[in-house]
């Protein structure tokens, strides 16, 4: 029986996805939940698990196409077999080797937003050390990879000039040649992701639709500091997350917003939304682009709650698996640009807040 594989229903605010790399051919046995392909959206990357055990006939839409919610992509058909190369086919010789007889050692798993930069970048996976859970390769070890002097090695060096005798009286000069003269500044055109280009487009449409003001204000954290250095030790052990600034500025954002409720307000066409609920957004910056997951109730958690989360959203976004769920919404946004050293700076309001 033929199964169809569907794109599944995406967020109402996500209008189309583009997928990404196949991790099975046509002809390859698929168990059910087994990975076939990852989804690109504007805000996420998606898994599309196998929905049934069989052999993956038909590939109906290949990597880097563009498809909507319901849409066919492949086809599996749950009788059929996988073909059999004619290597694993032909027996194995009575005198083998212990060794050629040892099972083949499986690779550890990569992880969505990691194989798609290692596509990019024109790196097998396979051959990058991974940190992650159970050994597997997380972005992060893609771009700890390609940032070794040795990844620069396939770059050839610009050819060097031919010698020449040196003449006894000035030579006119010959034209530049513009190729020769960039041949040792190499470049590298990478297509822009997803969620760059929603990013980009929705920083042009804040500028264009809202009247934006900056203002800066000193503040003494001298108390929280020490409130920090006291109880920091006690903290991380009760509670297996170390007290960080950022609780401290959700709770002081919480604070304000329940004094001005217009602050926790959006705009909605001509008319202006009152939240009876606080959501805070978290900037996140991500390999992929800038994202920014929702504690949810943020008034309702507690420090060690709100610490625990934003870690974890910070994990998820470098590996690429925030839902699509946690970066709907918000009422607020927080963006601390201090993990980058900034002293001061002026982030675009994120719409419709």
């Amino acid at each position: 029986m033929l199964v169809e594989v569907k794109i599944p229903q995406l967020s109402e605010s996500v209008a189309e996805a583009t997928l990404l790399e196949w991790h099975k051919k046509e002809g390859e046995a698929v168990a059910r939940d087994e990975n076939l392909i990852d989804i690109e959206t504007d805000k996420v990357v998606l898994e599309l698990p196998a929905p049934a055990d069989g052999v993956l006939v038909k590939i109906v839409k290949a990597s880097r196409g563009t498809v909507v919610s319901g849409e066919v992509i492949a086809q599996i058909d749950t009788n059929a077999k996988a073909a059999v190369s004619p290597i694993e086919a032909a027996a194995e010789p009575a005198a083998a080797s212990k060794q050629d007889a040892r099972p083949s050692r499986t690779p550890p798993p990569v992880m969505p937003a990691a194989q798609k930069l290692a596509a990019e970048q024109g790196i097998d996976p396979s051959k990058i050390q991974g940190s992650g859970r159970d050994g597997r390769v997380t972005k992060g070890d893609v771009l700890e990879h390609v940032g070794k002097p040795a990844s620069y090695a396939a770059v050839p060096p610009p050819p060097a000039p031919a010698a020449a005798e040196k003449p006894s009286l000035p030579q006119p000069r010959a034209p530049v040649n513009i190729e020769q003269l960039l041949a040792g500044r190499p470049e590298q055109r990478v297509p822009m992701s997803r969620l760059r280009q929603r990013v980009a487009e929705r920083l042009v449409q804040s500028q264009s639709t809202a009247a934006i003001l900056t203002t800066f204000n000193e503040v003494n954290m001298q108390p929280v500091i020490d409130l920090r250095r006291k109880h920091q030790e006690r903290f991380e052990k009760e509670h297996g997350v170390r007290l960080g600034f950022m609780s401290f500025f959700v709770k002081a954002a919480l604070h304000a917003l329940k004094r001005f409720p217009v602050v926790n307000a959006s705009v909605d066409g001509s008319d202006i939304v009152y939240h009876g609920y606080f959501d805070i957004g978290i900037a996140v910056g991500s390999p992929r682009g800038l994202v920014v997951p929702i504690l949810r109730d943020a008034d309702r958690m507690s420090f060690a709650e709100i610490e625990k989360k934003i870690g974890d959203f910070g994990k998820r976004a470098q590996d690429g698996k925030l839902a699509i769920e946690e970066l709907t919404g918000g009422t607020f946004s927080i963006s601390n640009g201090g993990v980058f050293g900034s002293m001061l700076s002026t982030p675009i309001i994120n719409p419709p807040q």
